[in-house]
């Protein structure tokens, strides 16, 4: 998996500059939250449209996003 490393920030950064983390996931769509320099946290900018889907849509639609970006990951792993 490829990361930007412009989407990765650290714990300390979060709480010390939230607002400029803020404009990176409006442009971005989401960061990686690093803590003790491992990925801990995803946070992503909620689509208005997402919010009128029932959980089990929720979640099919992350699942189907997950699949989609990773898709040779979890080839790897299948045929390992």
């Amino acid at each position: 998996m490829i990361l930007n490393t412009k989407n990765l920030v650290s714990m300390t950064e979060i709480n010390q500059n939230f607002s400029q983390i803020a404009k990176n996931i409006d442009n971005a769509g989401a960061v990686v939250v690093l803590k003790n320099n491992k990925p801990r946290y995803l946070i992503t900018k909620i689509d208005d449209t997402f919010l009128d889907l029932t959980e089990n849509e929720k979640i099919e639609v992350i699942a189907k996003r997950i699949l989609n970006e990773h898709k040779t990951a979890f080839e790897v792993l299948a045929n390992d």
